[in-house]
């Protein structure tokens, strides 16, 4: 069979007349619906999403090159690589941004993988990936892998809008060294390909620090935005007071987004007298994180607000946050909107006096949030493993990168270095 005819049926192959497709606000196939099957030339058959993948039997990955041999018992069900892929993005069901962008990696890559390879994911060579990392940068023929943004079962999409920068590749990188590591770990894979990857310096490792977080002066600008928010009518008010508790809960709890949103208020518990914010997170792992009385008070008034009682019941249903109305939760892209157009807001603060922390506010996102949560507790002397418990980090070094004290002080000392007495 030629190449061409070969990629054809990669991506129009008829499957009972339907092709799965599913719910848009879901990475995962859960509706099923007839869709036309493309008529667009060989030639410029474009890559389309993983849910309308449909992988002729010799390039599916059963027969793969880097496939585990028999004597190795392979902890998934899946039979080819689409499903294998699959079985890894599942993994990642509880956390929505980070499912979504771990499958765009793989997306790319298994596409690439079978359209200019030739090959499928479970063939791939350390040299195939030295090439993967190359079009990263320059993904060619331009028209068939760049576009605009479109939804995802547009005749218009395409896996990049353009080039990857080298912070960008590398977190590619990063993400299909992940993938492979776990499908050679479950038994599906031989090797991992990437794990052969030139170590530079041996033995050292780069040096790395949190840099994406609000400085003090930052977050004080943040917290006079809020508070002068309008409240000229009832949606102020209720944009106000939700701004408000929203701020309180990100910094004093430093929660992910998709936690915010996947929680109700009877996730707040009283234990022995103190209130502890029970958390389900990474992993399905259980936490909780100590409430303090800024973050109680905060509580009680975004609850009045909504004529609710001061503190949750155990078995109270209520959304952490709560749409304008109150009559239902938010998402956790709500939530990110909230925040883009709070600190746009206060950048505008701080625009005259300090152009440059302007811009770096005005680039702060949620996640940005629980990193000047993390921060701001080490400034403030708490402990190092106090600090790893709030942030639910599995080792105390990842804990570490958020300690800036050392840098502040060894920066003042420097300026004992003068050209002049």
């Amino acid at each position: 069979m030629s190449t061409s005819r070969q990629r054809w049926r990669i991506f129009n192959r008829p499957h009972n007349g339907t092709i799965v497709t599913p719910d848009t606000r879901s990475p995962f196939p859960t509706t099923m619906k007839t869709l036309p099957i493309p008529t667009l030339s060989v030639a410029t058959a474009p890559p389309l999403p993983l849910e309308r993948l449909r992988l002729p039997d010799e390039l599916d990955g059963r027969a793969g090159g880097n496939r585990a041999g028999p004597d190795v018992v392979c902890q998934l069900a899946a039979g080819n690589d689409l499903e294998a892929v699959q079985a890894w993005l599942a993994e990642f069901h509880d956390s929505p941004q980070t499912l979504r962008n771990y499958r765009k990696e793989a997306e790319r890559l298994l596409l690439w993988a079978l359209l200019e390879r030739n090959k499928p994911l479970s063939s791939l060579t350390r040299e195939d990936c030295i090439l993967y990392e190359a079009f990263l940068a320059d993904p060619q023929p331009r028209e068939r892998w760049c576009g605009s943004k479109a939804p995802r079962f547009s005749p218009r999409w395409r896996p990049f809008l353009g080039p990857l920068g080298p912070a960008s590749r590398k977190i590619a990188m990063l993400i299909i060294n992940s993938l492979f590591g776990y499908l050679v770990e479950a038994g599906y894979l031989a090797g991992n390909p990437l794990a052969l990857a030139r170590r530079r310096g041996r033995g050292h490792q780069p040096l790395r620090q949190v840099e994406r977080f609000l400085e003090h002066d930052q977050w004080q600008a943040l917290l006079a935005t809020v508070d002068d928010l309008p409240r000229d009518n009832e949606r102020d008010c209720q944009h106000h007071a939700r701004a408000k508790y929203l701020v309180a809960l990100l910094y004093l709890l430093g929660p992910r987004v998709s936690e915010v949103a996947g929680h109700a208020m009877n996730s707040f518990v009283q234990i022995r007298g103190r209130w502890w914010w029970r958390v389900i997170g990474k992993g399905r792992k259980e936490a909780q994180v100590p409430v303090n009385q800024d973050m109680l008070q905060a509580l009680r008034d975004y609850r009045r607000f909504y004529g609710l009682p001061p503190l949750p019941a155990p078995d109270e249903a209520t959304p952490l946050i709560l749409n304008l109305k109150g009559t239902g939760g938010i998402g956790d892209n709500m939530i990110y909107r909230i925040v883009k157009d709070l600190v746009a807001k206060a950048a505008v603060r701080l625009e005259a006096d300090d152009p440059h922390q302007a811009d770096k506010l005005r680039r702060a996102s949620t996640h940005w949030f629980r990193h000047t949560s993390i921060t701001h507790q080490a400034d403030a002397g708490i402990d190092i493993q106090f600090l790893q418990r709030n942030a639910r980090h599995a080792r105390i070094d990842t804990t570490g990168l958020y300690l800036h004290a050392e840098e502040k002080e060894w920066h003042e000392t420097m300026e004992r270095h003068r050209l002049k007495d």
